[in-house]
């Protein structure tokens, strides 16, 4: 299996985007709400979740699992994302439904 991905891990709760080309979806579990990061940054991914590693690249996306044992191996309830924005936006999951859910953490990492 290639590990020529779209994403780094970086440390315990940290994922940094690094291809323009394609958008990372990032499901926590099944019951969080899924987030899509895109080179503009972080929106809400209300599609339909590709059914395989094919449709997924056929979409220009990337799945990222959180919980998968190659990426965190557990469900994170903070999360950070280092998008090609230039930001690195805090995703914390006890806040959900909230403006706190997705913020800026800091305005430029780079």
């Amino acid at each position: 299996m290639s590990q020529d991905r779209a994403f780094l891990k970086s440390g315990r709760n940290t994922i940094i985007h690094k291809d323009k080309k394609l958008d990372l979806v990032v499901v926590n579990s099944e019951i969080h709400p899924k987030i899509k990061v895109t080179q503009n940054g972080l929106e809400p991914f209300k599609e339909e979740l590709p059914k395989n590693r094919r449709d997924a690249k056929d979409r220009y996306l990337e799945m990222v699992y959180v919980s998968s044992a190659d990426v965190f191996g557990e469900e994170k309830q903070l999360l950070f994302i280092q998008a090609l924005d230039g930001r690195e936006y805090k995703v914390d999951y006890s806040k959900i439904g909230t403006k706190l859910f997705v913020r800026i953490h800091q305005d430029t990492y780079m």
